[in-house]
């Protein structure tokens, strides 16, 4: 699920830092994402259940072998866009699984976990196998217009190497005409319950 926003334009250079915390991926994306439809789907309004459910579910991915964190940061380190994606043929452990679900199912209820089953069954399968996957992307509501997301999503495209390219699903609409510019290809539209989610497929030889 994945819901940038690329202004054209950046005032300053802020730091991509290639390595950062899980804790800091969450609060920016919790923020990013607070009005995004699928994620509202799945945790309703509740800011505390958002930002409960991506710590859960970033820190389920954080145990993949070879999954990757950005996050690009301003003068003093602060996180303001965050993006994690994962490596072709990504599977959770099921001590993994159980984990992410226990959590999930304490923290952000039962609706929650179901309905992210539901959006993960439906929306996994497209994913071709030698692809990675663009879990998130995002940028706090606060650096808006000055060009984080796309700085963010130049460098993380520049640095995976996927034979079969990079896969990535959003429920946004508005983002779709974004994704494009960049070398994405809509695949499939599915109707996850009132969601209307695009995947899409960036190949390799694609050019940002």
């Amino acid at each position: 699920m994945n819901d940038p926003q690329f202004p054209d334009t950046a005032p300053h250079r802020p730091e991509i830092d290639d390595c950062p915390s899980v804790d800091a991926c969450v609060g920016v994306l919790a923020d990013a994402f607070a009005r995004e439809s699928a994620t509202s789907w799945i945790c309703g309004s509740s800011s505390a259940t958002r930002e409960n459910w991506f710590d859960a579910t970033l820190r389920a991915d954080a145990t993949i072998p070879g999954s990757r964190r950005y996050a690009l940061t301003e003068d003093g380190g602060r996180p303001i866009a965050a993006a994690v994606l994962t490596p072709p043929g990504a599977r959770l452990t099921p001590a993994a699984q159980a984990q992410w679900a226990a959590r999930t199912l304490a923290r952000c209820g039962l609706r929650s976990v179901q309905r992210t089953l539901r959006y993960l069954d439906l929306t996994e399968a497209g994913a071709p196998e030698s692809a990675w996957t663009l879990e998130f992307i995002g940028v706090v509501p606060a650096a808006a217009g000055r060009g984080a997301g796309r700085r963010l999503l130049d460098r993380l495209l520049a640095d995976t190497p996927a034979a079969a390219g990079i896969y990535l699903t959003t429920a946004d609409p508005g983002n779709v005409a974004l994704y494009q510019h960049f070398g994405f290809v809509t695949q499939r539209r599915l109707s996850v319950g009132p969601l209307n989610v695009a995947t899409m497929l960036r190949r390799r030889t694609s050019s940002p």
